[in-house]
């Protein structure tokens, strides 16, 4: 059982996990051990709570397919069982970052004397760069 926070956790029968032979050099034994781990969840039959699988369905990751089936492929050890906790941990990463509602930005409003401050600065500049120009003699 993946705990996600205090009241939210994913059984084990909603995980796939399927070793599968890692990528890259690996010495002898890269051609005869499945080390790597494929993981596989499918949202919308989980029994996550109904906010849970609308916002993970709403995320743009590369993780996530578009018939809501998230993929990810741990290969970072040697080790089958480390690579079956980081793929369970990214999950959990995952799933408990869209937990985390965000604050919404209120804009900051300019002061006025800001603003005027700026005015006159733009006009004084302006003033500078006319008294550079040519003075053409009539």
């Amino acid at each position: 059982m993946l705990v996600i926070s205090n009241n939210t956790s994913i059984p084990d029968d909603e995980i796939e996990l399927q070793a599968i032979r890692a990528q890259g050099a690996g010495g002898q034994n890269v051609n005869k051990v499945a080390s790597a781990i494929h993981l596989r969840f499918d949202i919308n039959a989980s029994s996550l709570p109904a906010f849970y699988k609308q916002r993970l369905l709403k995320l743009k990751d590369h993780r996530i397919t578009k018939e809501g089936v998230i993929i990810i492929k741990a290969q970072q050890f040697r080790s089958q069982d480390k690579n079956r906790l980081a793929a369970l941990a990214r999950l959990q990463t995952l799933v408990s970052s869209v937990a985390v509602t965000q604050k919404r930005r209120v804009p900051t409003k300019i002061p006025r004397g800001v603003q005027k401050k700026r005015l006159e600065h733009k006009t004084q500049r302006g003033k500078i760069k006319t008294l550079r120009k040519k003075v053409i003699s009539e």
